[in-house]
C-alpha cells in the first residue's frame, strides 16, 4: 500500500513538473549558442557563454573529444585520463582480449602508467576553434551554377581554406557545410594517436542488459571505459613512443557526486554523428516502406551466422564480439526507428509542415520564383531514385561494407589500380604494401574462415535475389547465372582459390603482387565489382542525386526566411554541439510510468543465471549485500542509471551529462525505445537521454575495481 502510495505521490510530481519544463529541441553548434544564451539561463545555467567556447582560455569545450572519430569522451584529469562508453571503448578492450586474458568478461584495470595498453589506430580529436566562412565561399558562387558546378566551386575553395588556415601547425582542418548547403563552417582540430587503454568493468557490468535492454528504458548497464591521452614531451600529438608522456589538458571536469533530482538542469557536449530532422515525406516514406527493412533483414541474417559460430566457439565469441555488437546496435536500431515513425506519424506530420510551406510560398510571386517547384525536384527525385537508393543499401549492408572479406579486399584497390598502371615507383609501392602487410595483420587477427565464408555466401544470396538484375554489379550477375543462385558453393569455391583465404596467403602475395593475380582473385573481383556498381550508377542517377540536393537546400533556406524568429539548428554531422533539458521522468504508455533514475537493486532484481545478458558479478552482488558504497549512495542508495529530456544521437555515446555549474554528473550511452524516430522528428514528450550516473562509475573504479590510483587523479566535489 505504502509504494502504491509512493508512486502516486511522485506521478504527480512528475505531472506538475512536466507542464513546466521544456526539452528545448536542438543540437546547437556552439558558435550559434549565442543566441540561445538567454534560454540556457532560464533553464537554470550558472555558467557564462565563455565558461563553455573560449579560443582565448581554457574553457569546457576544451576538455570534449571526438573518440575513434565515432564515440565522444571527455578529459577527467590532469593527466589526460579520459572517459567515454564501455561500448566505444569495446573494439579496443577485444583489440587485447585472447581466451588467456580475456578482458571483455573478466574487465581491465591499470594500476600504473607502465600496465596501460596501447590501441593502435585510435584517436582523440581537440576542437580548436570555429570560424565561419560562409561569405569567403558563397561569393563564388551564383544562381547561373548548376548544382554539381556549385558543389566543385564549394570543395575548391573549402580546400584552400583549409590549407591555408593551419599552414605552419601540426592542427588539422575541414570546412562543413551546414544547412544543406546553405552555411559553412571552418573546424580546426589538434588530433593525439598515442592512447591507451587505462580501465573496463567486466562486460557484465560494461554490457549488462545486453541486446535485450539495448536502447530501452529502465536500464542498468555500468557504460563506461577509461583510455588515457599520451603526447611528447612538449604535450603535442605525436605517434606511439615508450618516451611520451600523459597530456596535459588545457580543462579538465569536475566531478559532483552531489547527486542529482528531478527537474535538475543538465546539458550535453559531444559529436552527434547524423540527424535528418529536415527530412521530407518522402525521405520518411523511403525509409519506412524499403531502407530500413532491407537493412534490418541483412543485418538480421549476419548476427544469426556470427551467433551460431560464437556460440560454439570461445575464441571465436571474442574474435566476433566487436563485429557483433557494431551489427546488432543499429540492427536493432532501425527496428525501433520504424515502428516510431509509424506510431507517431511522423509522415503526415511531415506533410503538414511541406503544406504549410507551399501555402507560404504561394503568397509571394518572388517566393514563387525562388522556391515554387521545390516539392516536384522532391518528388521526382525520390520518384527516379528509388531503386538506386535500395541498391545503394545492399551495396555497403550486403556489400563492401557488410561482408568482412569484401570490406578487407576493397582495401587492396589503391594496389591494384597502381598495378594497373604499371608506373609505381618502388618508393611509393613499398609504402602502399608495409600498410596494407599491417592492416592484414589486424584483420586476420579475428578472422575465421568459416565464418567469413557464410557471411559471404549468405549475404550475396540476399543481394542476388532482392536487386533487380538491371542493377546488379557484374560479378554477381555473373556468379548468379553460373552457379545458379548458389552463392554459398561460390563462396566456398572462392576460398579455396584466393589470396585471401589466410593471412599467410595475403603476406605471400605482398612479397611480390601482380596484377593478373589480383585481378583474377575470385574475392577481390567481387568485391571491386560492387564499388564499380556504386560508381556507375552514381554517375547514371546523378540527376536525380543532384535534384535531391538542391530541393533540400532551397527547402531549408526556405523554410528559415519562413520563420524569422526562430532559431534553427543544422542537423548533426559529427560537429561538436550542446544540447541541455532537464532530469525528467516519462509516461511511455497509457498506466506506464517511468522514473527517472534506477539503482544496484534493480539489477540484483534481474539477474538471470542462464542468461549471459544478465549474470552480476559475485564481487558487485557482495557489494550490494553490505551495502559498501562508500561515498557514492544517497541516503542508502546506489543509483546506477537516469534520463534528461535532452536531445542526443549516435556519435553522443560517451558525452557527458554536465550539471548547472559544469560539473560532471553522467555518461550518455542510449536513447529510449519509444523515441527511435529521433532522428528525424524530435519528440519532447517521448525523447530521453539514457546515462550512467557518475557515481555509479566511481563506485565500480573505487569498490569493484579497487582502482584507487585512478579515483586520486580526479576533482571530485562532494556538495
Amino acid at each position: 500500500m505504502n509504494k502504491l502510495k509512493n508512486f502516486l505521490i511522485v506521478f504527480a510530481i512528475y505531472k506538475l513538473i512536466i507542464q513546466n519544463t521544456f526539452a528545448d529541441e536542438g543540437m546547437w553548434l556552439l558558435t550559434i549558442l549565442q543566441k540561445k544564451y538567454h534560454d540556457l539561463q532560464k533553464a537554470g545555467l550558472k555558467l557564462s557563454y565563455e565558461d563553455i567556447y573560449n579560443i582565448n582560455k581554457a574553457s569546457i569545450k576544451d576538455a570534449i573529444v571526438h573518440f575513434g572519430g565515432g564515440c565522444t569522451g571527455e578529459i577527467i584529469s590532469d593527466k589526460g585520463l579520459l572517459l567515454t562508453n564501455h561500448h566505444c571503448g569495446y573494439g579496443a578492450i577485444q583489440y587485447h582480449s585472447t581466451v588467456e586474458h580475456d578482458y571483455l568478461t573478466n574487465g581491465f584495470w591499470a594500476k600504473s602508467f607502465e600496465e596501460e595498453l596501447y590501441v593502435p589506430n585510435l584517436t582523440v580529436t581537440f576542437l580548436i576553434r570555429i570560424e565561419d566562412v560562409t561569405e569567403k565561399i558563397v561569393k563564388e558562387l551564383n544562381d547561373n551554377m548548376t548544382e554539381k558546378e556549385r558543389e566543385n566551386k564549394i570543395n575548391e575553395i573549402s580546400r584552400s581554406i583549409e590549407k591555408e588556415s593551419i599552414k605552419g601547425t601540426h592542427y588539422k582542418a575541414v570546412v562543413k557545410d551546414f544547412f544543406g548547403g546553405n552555411q559553412f563552417l571552418l573546424m580546426i582540430y589538434e588530433v593525439f594517436e598515442d592512447v591507451r587503454l587505462v580501465g573496463a568493468p567486466p562486460s557484465s557490468i560494461g554490457k549488462f542488459g545486453g541486446d535485450t535492454d539495448n536502447w530501452m528504458w529502465p536500464r542498468h548497464t555500468g557504460d563506461f571505459a577509461l583510455f588515457r591521452v599520451y603526447a611528447n614531451k612538449d604535450n603535442k600529438p605525436a605517434p606511439y613512443s615508450k618516451d611520451n608522456v600523459p597530456y596535459k589538458p588545457k580543462h579538465v571536469l569536475p566531478i559532483s557526486i552531489k547527486g542529482i533530482k528531478s527537474n535538475d538542469f543538465v546539458m550535453i557536449l559531444g559529436y552527434p554523428g547524423r540527424t535528418q530532422r529536415y527530412l521530407t515525406s518522402w525521405g520518411v516514406k523511403q525509409a519506412i516502406e524499403f531502407t530500413n527493412p532491407a537493412i534490418i533483414k541483412i543485418r538480421e541474417k549476419k548476427l544469426s551466422i556470427y551467433k551460431k559460430y560464437m556460440d560454439a566457439d570461445k575464441k571465436i565469441k571474442i574474435q566476433y564480439a566487436s563485429k557483433y555488437a557494431r551489427t546488432s546496435n543499429y540492427w536493432k536500431y532501425y527496428i525501433g526507428q520504424t515502428k516510431g515513425l509509424k506510431k507517431l506519424n511522423v509522415f503526415y506530420k511531415k506533410q503538414e509542415q511541406e503544406s504549410k510551406f507551399n501555402k507560404w510560398v504561394n503568397q509571394n510571386e518572388q517566393r514563387k520564383q525562388q522556391y515554387g517547384n521545390v516539392m516536384n525536384l522532391y518528388a521526382t527525385a525520390y520518384y527516379k531514385l528509388k531503386d538506386y537508393f535500395l541498391f545503394t543499401t545492399y551495396a555497403t549492408e550486403a556489400g563492401l561494407r557488410g561482408i568482412d572479406i569484401l570490406n578487407f579486399a576493397s582495401r587492396f584497390f589503391n594496389l591494384y589500380k597502381e598495378l594497373e598502371a604499371d608506373t609505381i615507383s618502388q618508393e611509393k609501392k613499398k609504402k602502399i604494401i608495409e600498410n596494407l602487410k599491417k592492416t592484414t595483420e589486424d584483420y586476420y587477427k579475428d578472422f575465421n574462415i568459416n565464418v567469413d565464408k557464410e557471411i559471404l555466401g549468405e549475404l550475396l544470396t540476399l543481394f542476388a535475389n532482392d536487386i533487380s538484375d538491371n542493377l546488379l554489379p557484374t560479378k554477381i550477375a555473373e556468379y548468379k547465372k553460373a552457379y545458379k543462385g548458389n552463392f554459398i558453393k561460390y563462396a566456398n569455391e572462392a576460398f579455396d582459390v584466393s589470396i585471401f583465404k589466410s593471412k599467410e596467403s595475403v603476406l605471400k602475395f605482398l612479397e611480390n603482387p601482380k596484377f593478373k593475380q589480383l585481378d583474377k582473385d575470385p574475392i577481390f573481383s567481387m568485391a571491386y565489382s560492387i564499388n564499380g556498381a556504386l560508381s556507375k550508377f552514381q554517375k547514371e542517377y546523378e540527376e536525380y542525386l543532384y535534384m535531391l540536393k538542391k530541393a533540400e537546400r532551397l527547402y531549408i533556406k526556405g523554410l528559415m526566411e519562413m520563420q524569422p524568429d526562430v532559431i534553427f539548428y543544422p542537423d548533426a554531422n559529427s560537429t561538436m554541439r550542446l544540447t541541455y533539458g532537464h532530469v525528467l521522468a516519462y509516461q511511455p504508455a497509457d498506466a506506464i510510468f517511468y522514473d527517472y533514475y534506477t539503482t544496484l537493486d534493480g539489477i540484483i532484481e534481474k539477474e538471470d543465471t542462464l542468461n549471459e545478458e544478465f549474470i552480476v558479478p559475485k564481487k558487485l552482488k557482495e557489494l550490494w549485500q553490505k551495502k559498501d558504497f562508500g561515498p557514492y549512495a544517497e541516503n542508502g542508495v546506489l543509483k546506477t542509471c537516469f534520463i534528461s529530456n535532452t536531445d542526443i544521437t549516435g556519435g553522443n555515446s560517451g558525452s557527458p551529462v554536465l550539471n548547472a555549474y559544469g560539473e560532471l554528473v553522467g555518461l550518455a550511452f542510449d536513447g529510449n525505445w519509444e523515441a527511435m524516430s529521433g532522428d528525424i522528428a524530435f519528440e519532447p514528450d517521448l525523447q530521453r537521454t539514457i546515462s550512467v550516473d557518475i557515481r555509479y562509475i566511481l563506485f565500480i573504479i573505487d569498490k569493484f575495481a579497487e582502482a584507487k590510483n585512478l579515483i586520486n587523479e580526479l576533482i571530485i566535489i562532494k556538495n
